[in-house]
């Protein structure tokens, strides 16, 4: 059947080559967000290598699968992508009437966006290769695709295809167009890389199950607090290293009693606020909206938990402009 669909897709039927294509789009979407950090980056990615895919169709001589010849066309776009396109610029403080306090650093990964769950079905729950050392859903975390986003693009493109997607070295080389000696080699400077980024977190108590009771629990005593503006539930929540940061805002917090400040600043100004909740890269997420003196609440951003046991050990804001992949919208009315 896929090889009928794949010669009238030859023959210049875009209904066959959507046809033949769709049941990858997902699990690609993914691997570009991986590659990328962007949720936008990925998806005008994944357009281009889908383009690229079609024009290129008569190339395709099944010595590969058409799953691994698309993942190629799509990785090789992405990393066109991170050479050459100028990346999301930081952006300054921008809520009026509140001054942050001083930063424990500024942050390098500014364009991270976050994935919603919602899109992840079907997507992360595909067979992948005996070489994979990752869990997939360990491997589209906040914390793992920001530590990607500092390794250089090769030896992103091998750790993602060799450890998250289980590709066998050979096939990973082949499709960089490289050798596997070079491609071995790539690959060991990335791991090591990676699990420098990743150590602090080795200290924590794994995150309780989605959806468990355990999560539950903690989330909602999240939510009391956080509504409530109570300064004192809400820091004792959180691991003494916790981390905070604000994408495209490169100001970062770490540790407990600077991200209280943070908090009490925000909290001092006024500033209340409901929470939505949804899910986000597998964790815990919620749209935050800012109560008006009207009634209504206006979108201010999303906020993404990373839970260690009981704890919440990373909370990173987005800004407002994601709450629609969310199926969240801009305002909420009065109550």
């Amino acid at each position: 059947m896929t090889a009928d669909l794949i010669g009238k897709a030859r023959a210049g039927d875009g209904d066959a080559f959507r046809e033949v294509t769709e049941p990858y789009r997902r699990e690609l979407h993914v691997h570009c967000y991986r590659l990328l950090g962007s949720f936008q980056d990925a998806e005008d990615a994944l357009q281009d290598a889908l383009l690229a895919a079609w024009q290129g169709l008569g190339g395709f001589e099944g010595r590969a699968s058409l799953r691994t010849w698309l993942y190629q066309i799509a990785t090789n776009r992405c990393l066109n992508a991170r050479r050459s396109a100028s990346r999301r610029p930081a952006k300054e403080w921008n809520i009026p009437g509140v001054e942050p306090p001083e930063p424990t650093r500024m942050g390098e990964i500014v364009w991270l966006e976050p994935y919603p769950d919602a899109l992840l079905e079907g997507a992360i729950d595909v067979a992948i290769g005996p070489e994979a050392r990752y869990q997939q859903t360990e491997s589209i975390s906040l914390a793992f695709v920001t530590a990607l986003q500092v390794l250089p693009p090769r030896q992103l493109a091998v750790l993602i295809l060799h450890d998250v997607l289980g590709f066998h070295a050979n096939e990973v080389a082949d499709m960089l167009d490289s050798t596997v000696d070079s491609a071995n080699s790539a690959l060991k400077r990335a791991r090591a890389s990676l699990q420098r980024r990743l150590q602090p977190t080795d200290e924590h108590e794994p995150a309780p199950a989605p959806d468990s009771p355990a999560e539950d629990a903690i989330v909602a005593k999240f939510v009391s607090a956080y509504e409530s503006a109570d300064l004192d539930a809400l820091v004792s929540l959180l691991t003494d290293d916790v981390f905070m940061s604000m994408p495209p805002m490169p100001l970062e917090y770490q540790g407990r009693d600077v991200v209280a400040r943070f908090c009490a600043v925000l909290f001092g100004a006024g500033r209340r606020f409901d929470l939505v909740p949804t899910r986000a890269n597998g964790q815990p997420a919620f749209g935050a909206y800012l109560r008006a003196p009207t009634g209504i609440r206006h979108g201010t951003g999303l906020f993404v938990l990373t839970l260690a046991g009981e704890r919440i050990s990373a909370m990173i804001r987005f800004e407002s402009s994601v709450l629609p992949w969310f199926g969240l919208p801009r305002s909420l009315p009065s109550r």
